[in-house]
């Protein structure tokens, strides 16, 4: 039997809520990591994740606006951590992003 199914629902969900924040966490205190570098090798980004924040706010019924979940996923506003922190891409980060986008 699997971990996940020996542990009540509301501890299983705590246990990801928890999970979750440490990603979060860990990705704000890391914003030398591109987004395309985590497109390129993962399939996702902090924007990503934004939009399924966004998602799953509206599958509970709330309402909330893409800036607002980018904001609690950057830790700031989007447009100040672009100055503060997004590099150019590289030719070869474009490259790859490209090469990988239609899979």
């Amino acid at each position: 039997m699997l971990y996940d199914d020996k542990v009540n629902l509301a501890k299983k969900l705590r246990i990801q809520a928890a999970t979750f924040q440490r990603i979060i966490t860990h990705l704000r205190d890391n914003p030398d990591v591109q987004n395309i570098d985590l497109m390129n090798l993962a399939n996702f980004c902090r924007n990503c994740i934004s939009k399924w924040y966004v998602a799953e706010a509206e599958k509970e019924g709330e309402t909330l606006s893409y800036e607002d979940a980018r904001e609690m996923i950057y830790g700031m506003p989007y447009n100040e951590y672009k100055t503060k922190y997004q590099k150019p891409a590289t030719k070869e980060q474009l490259d790859k992003f490209n090469e990988n986008k239609d899979k």
